[in-house]
This record gives C-alpha cells, sequence and structure tokens, in this order.
C-alpha cells in the first residue's frame, strides 16, 4: 500500500517543515488537494504556494482538481511537473481531451468518482488513465467521516480495471485510517489518502504513515 499525505491538514504557517515532514516519514507522495470555491465549497491553494510544497518535497506531487474549468487549472499546475493530475469526471464536458492534455505535459492523468458516481461512468475511459481516484468523503473539507460503501465500489472498479487496463491504479481520498485500511487493501486498492490520520496522529507522522502500511498487509 503506498501513502498520499494530504497536505491539507498541515500547518500550514509552517507549511514547507510539514511537507519535509511526510516526506522524512516514508510517504509515496504528497497529496495537494486543489479547491476552487465553486466545484466545491471551499478554497485551498494556488499555484505559487503549491509551487513552495513541491520545492519542500523529496517525493512527488499528486494533485487532485477540485475546480471548474479544469484544463485552465491544469496548464497552472503543469510547470510544477507533479506525477498525478486527478480530475472530476462530474465537472469535465470533454474527459478524452483533458486527459490528452495532461499527458502530453509529461503528467499522469487520472480521473475522480464522488462517492456517488458509479464506476460505470468511467468505462470507455480506463484504457487512458493511469490512476482512478475514490473519493470516500463528499470532496471539499479534510476530517470527515469514511463512506463504508466505497469497499464495494473500489471492488467493482478493480475487476473492470483488470479488463481494460490492469496498469491503472486505485487511489481512494477520505476518512482513511488503520481501522478501514486492511478492507481497502483487499478490495484492490494501491493508494490511499489521508490527511487527519498522519497529521494529528499521537506519534508522529512517521509512525501513522508505517502503522497504514503494517496495517493494510
Amino acid at each position: 500500500m503506498q501513502v498520499a499525505p494530504s497536505i491539507l491538514s498541515a500547518d500550514f504557517g509552517h507549511l514547507s517543515r510539514d511537507v519535509e515532514a511526510i516526506c522524512d516519514g516514508g510517504c509515496d507522495l504528497v497529496h495537494v488537494d486543489v479547491m476552487d470555491g465553486h466545484f466545491v465549497p471551499n478554497l485551498t491553494i494556488g499555484p505559487v504556494v503549491v509551487e513552495t510544497v513541491a520545492n519542500a518535497a523529496t517525493k512527488p506531487l499528486d494533485i487532485h482538481l477540485m475546480v471548474e474549468n479544469n484544463p485552465f487549472f491544469v496548464d497552472l499546475f503543469a510547470p510544477l511537473k507533479p506525477a498525478y493530475i486527478s480530475f472530476h469526471i462530474e465537472e469535465e464536458k470533454h474527459p478524452h481531451r483533458l486527459i490528452q492534455k495532461i499527458r502530453s505535459r509529461g503528467i499522469k492523468p487520472a480521473i475522480v468518482l464522488n462517492p456517488h458516481t458509479p464506476p460505470e461512468a468511467i468505462e470507455y475511459l480506463l484504457s487512458d488513465l493511469d490512476m482512478v481516484l475514490l473519493m470516500s468523503v463528499n470532496p471539499g473539507f479534510g476530517g470527515q467521516h469514511f463512506i463504508d460503501s466505497v469497499i464495494p465500489k473500489a471492488q467493482k472498479l478493480k475487476a473492470m480495471i483488470e479488463k481494460h487496463n490492469p496498469q491503472c491504479r486505485i487511489e481512494v481520498d477520505g476518512g482513511v485510517n488503520d481501522n478501514n485500511i486492511k478492507r481497502l487493501a483487499d478490495a484492490g486498492v494501491d493508494i490511499v489518502v489521508a490527511g487527519s490520520f498522519v497529521y494529528k496522529h499521537p506519534k508522529g507522522v512517521k509512525e501513522a504513515i508505517a502503522s497504514l502500511r503494517v496495517k493494510s498487509e
């Protein structure tokens, strides 16, 4: 299981320090939530701040766009060379075109599904994707409770991926902790995003990341 801590739960007054902490603590990716206040009822960070994150990080960035006008935001963040840029299928009218745009910038394209969106919505896109991100909370805010229906959803998606594109990975974001990580692993999830669990763990970020890995086995 790979772990991508979300910096949404970091201390933005000491952002470089908190990014360095998760990288030193053994994370695989640094998850960056970009919200525009329109697609979701929250506003987070732009490319100037994410450039600071990129400079502090020794692990690749995983940028999750929760925005309207996805192509505009892809152009804003592509120069930072993240490993992944993911966008919500619920918002995008021309997903094939956007996937091609992301890949043309040397970045792995990913699609996000909100809790209510079925995997079948992207069946004919799977062969073009490197990752699918399943939301296990409603997007917009950190610290929410895990929605259990993501487990059978991940299982269904895994079967579709095996058929269409076995190299595509599954990521889950929202309410992930050491109590549900084994169920996610058993459902075929490859990467988990964890914000509150990692940054608010009583023993620190390194122990939190290690705990997720151990309990996923």
